[in-house]
């Protein structure tokens, strides 16, 4: 039997259980003749831009500019590609990053711009954040990858204690940590266990200090990521790693910058507000697109964008209009981010409500391989969440 950072494999047992189910998986998916819990399909989904046209009518893109077919990783490293080149105080570096880093959000970029500026570090991630909290406060713009969010923890005193503090500590003397980008692929795969699922964001948007950041598309990760750079405050920028390659659509070519405040009303609706950010939201589409059809309502969904600060304007304007809220997230339920907006609502809308807010999200439990499809919120609980909220 032959070990490994996983443990051991090729065992006995394995291989004759192997022989016996040959097209059994070791991790879950979607159930038979399913009718909710169907696997996105990203390349006709209505929240990501599949024309030039449909770019254009966005208020927020560049007018007449061209587009490219771009997935998350691509429109990332669109938005890397300009700021280095843009700006010499740029610095991209981290574990893998010269050789394209694990997921190629940095490919090329070593060879276009020299080991100066784009260059691996050692399998630190104390030793990554410190280093870029210094090139922060010198002046410089550094964008640090954590190479998983799961491995952010040893990182965790050098962000709140340093990074987080920094402009606080400095007083009138104007120094800051202002200009530091950390980036990190986050969230469920299908199959990534303990050390490769884990969606930490809600333990940063208790520390003031930090932006807290997710984007949901190619083009929202370009326009989010060039303002993240461009902010005087430290930015943790979580990059939901199964829409590196699965979301694909067009992307304006030229440079631009989303507001890091300012939540979305991706479709507007009368009855329901369903609030979320990242990956879920696809999943939280699917469900209303169900819901709609089988209640005869009509559903408001809102990206947050920004998890903090977050716009709670935006989300409480709509819920008073609604009268019903969700918040849907990967993230485990207890203190997540649905428990902040949920309180924020009760406190700003309570007399709008016409049923309990009521959260869909991870389970509190840790991410188990053969589980992780049953521990984040699927079509189903969404779709179950908001008839309950309508038939409350």
């Amino acid at each position: 039997m032959r070990s490994s950072a996983y443990g051991p494999r090729f065992s006995t047992s394995f291989s004759k259980t192997y022989r016996a189910f040959p097209h059994r998986r070791s991790y879950s998916s979607h159930p038979p003749n399913a009718r909710l819990n169907l696997p996105i399909d990203y390349s006709t989904n209505p929240l990501l831009f599949h024309s030039s046209s449909a770019v254009q009518r966005h208020p927020e893109f560049p007018k007449g500019s061209s587009t490219s077919r771009l997935n998350l990783f691509q429109a990332i490293n669109s938005a890397l590609t300009h700021a280095l080149r843009t700006d010499e105080r740029v610095l991209l570096f981290g574990e893998d990053v010269a050789f394209g880093g694990v997921f190629r959000c940095s490919m090329n970029l070593a060879t276009e711009f020299g080991s100066e500026r784009v260059f691996n570090t050692p399998l630190s991630e104390q030793g990554i954040m410190g280093f870029a909290i210094g090139c922060a406060a010198q002046g410089m713009k550094p964008i640090a990858e954590i190479q998983f969010a799961d491995y952010v923890y040893p990182a965790f005193d050098q962000l709140v204690n340093e990074a987080a503090k920094w402009r606080f500590r400095e007083g009138n003397t104007g120094g800051n940590a202002g200009g530091l980008v950390v980036r990190m692929p986050c969230g469920s795969v299908g199959h990534g266990a303990l050390y490769h699922s884990q969606s930490p964001e809600a333990l940063f948007t208790h520390i003031p200090g930090l932006r807290v950041i997710m984007p949901r598309s190619p083009a929202q990760a370009k326009g989010l990521l060039l303002a993240a750079i461009a902010c005087n405050d430290p930015v943790i920028f979580m990059e939901p790693k199964i829409l590196y390659r699965a979301a694909v659509e067009q992307v304006p070519s030229e440079a631009y910058e989303l507001p890091l405040d300012q939540a979305e009303i991706i479709k507007e609706g009368r009855d329901v507000t369903v609030i979320s950010y990242g990956q879920p939201l696809y999943t939280c589409s699917s469900a209303i697109a169900a819901a709609e059809k089988d209640f005869d309502i009509s559903v408001e969904l809102i990206d947050l964008r920004s998890l903090y600060p977050w716009d709670r304007e935006t989300v409480l304007a709509s819920v008073r209009k609604t009268g019903r809220a969700i918040v849907v997230h990967e993230s485990m339920v207890n203190a997540g981010v649905g428990a902040e907006v949920a309180a924020t609502i009760q406190e700003g809308a309570f007399l709008s409500l016409e049923a309990p807010v009521q959260r869909v999200a991870g389970w509190c439990t840790h991410m188990g391989l053969v589980y992780e499809r049953f521990n984040v919120p699927d079509v189903t609980r969404i779709y179950d969440a908001i008839k309950t909220s309508v038939r409350f």
